[in-house]
């Protein structure tokens, strides 16, 4: 990490009054030069202390805010147009999808609604709907299309009836794809008021089951922090990320936990800890909420490169209450800290060693 040095000003024969102009001109330039580089080598050391006080599977949901809701459905607003075509004007396609990744017998509710632009909704036709597998250019599908089911009537996944919102539930698992590992593609074909429009949209599918959830949750307190075991069966060994978030007592969201490991075949428990430190800085008011729990199997150098778990949507566990003078305020250590924060104090001590150096 350290830079390359640059040449150091050396003593010489007396020089002219041009001479020692022009050796004050480069003293000045060098010493531009190495506070720039201190400047920026203190802020990368300062910048990654602060950032490396809790561990990678501990850190403050602030820093992830995409996460905080990981259930959500992914909305966004499309045009109705064909591939190619135009945007029709006046009208835009609003659409909902509950998962992008999809394990078993997992489902995914999708949703559409066509409105003008004043939000009022607009009454679409579904002339098409059909589910296939996305293949390779030049690979021939191994699954036949299957034709779905997108409704306003109230049924099969649509919440309300005649309100404008067309629904679709994609279930790949008992839709003619239980043996299909990749992409599924749902096609829409649409129309309103003569104009069309095309939609489609992706769910990356494994047919596999890697492991089961088994009731209940441990925790266990230390000075080092407060530990949250969740259980499951393990079908498949491998490298497992699981994923909660931690509520404080008024449901403000506070950690973000993670489990990222290898774990082998059998009943197991997956640690998802909340640093000492952590928990005094933030303060949080106890009892803490595991909540939103996800899980997958990580697959590399393959695709789905996942195998998805079943959700764990809500509430999850409820800590006991414990005194945040309990817990350490000391800063996580580990080997990978230590060498990070020696190489960055390398760049520092070398650039004030240059500074010195150029002193008048």
């Amino acid at each position: 990490m350290a830079a390359s040095s640059s040449p150091t000003l050396r003593p010489g024969p007396p020089l002219s009054a041009l001479g020692q102009a022009e050796r004050e001109a480069e003293r000045q330039a060098q010493r531009v030069l190495w506070e720039t580089r201190l400047e920026r080598a203190s802020h990368a050391l300062n910048a990654y202390r602060a950032a490396a006080q809790y561990p990678h599977e501990s850190r403050p949901i602030r820093e992830h805010p995409d996460q905080v809701r990981p259930f959500a459905p992914i909305e966004e607003e499309r045009a109705l147009r064909m591939p190619g075509g135009s945007a029709s004007q006046g009208v835009r396609l609003r659409t909902t999808q509950e998962r992008v990744f999809a394990s078993g017998m997992e489902s995914s509710r999708v949703t559409l609604t066509l409105t003008d632009d004043q939000g009022r909704t607009l009454p679409l036709r579904v002339q098409r709907a059909v589910m296939k597998e996305v293949t390779p250019p030049g690979a021939t599908a191994r699954t036949a299309e299957v034709a779905l089911a997108v409704n306003d009537t109230g049924t099969q996944g649509d919440l309300v009836a005649g309100d404008g919102t067309w629904s679709a539930l994609m279930q790949p698992g008992a839709q003619g794809f239980a043996s299909f590992a990749g992409t599924v593609r749902l096609e829409l074909n649409l129309a309103y008021a003569g104009q069309p429009g095309f939609l489609y949209f992706d769910l990356v599918y494994s047919p596999e089951q890697a492991a089961q959830w088994l009731p209940g949750v441990r925790e266990a307190a230390t000075a080092a922090g407060l530990d949250f075991f969740v259980k499951a069966q393990v079908l498949m060994p491998g490298r497992y990320v699981v994923t909660g978030r931690i509520d404080d007592a008024q449901g403000q969201p506070v950690a973000l936990a993670q489990f990222n490991g290898e774990v082998g075949a059998g009943a197991v428990e997956f640690r998802l800890p909340v640093h000492g430190k952590l928990l005094r800085d933030l303060a949080p008011a106890f009892p803490l909420v595991l909540r939103d729990v996800e899980a997958f199997l990580l697959k590399p150098d393959t695709f789905p490169d996942r195998v998805m778990l079943p959700r764990r949507m809500g509430e999850q566990h409820r800590s006991r209450s414990y005194a945040l003078a309990s817990f350490s305020d000391a800063e996580w250590q580990s080997d990978e800290r230590t060498r990070y924060i020696t190489e960055l104090s390398k760049d520092v001590a070398e650039a004030q060693d240059q500074l010195r150096r150029l002193q008048p």
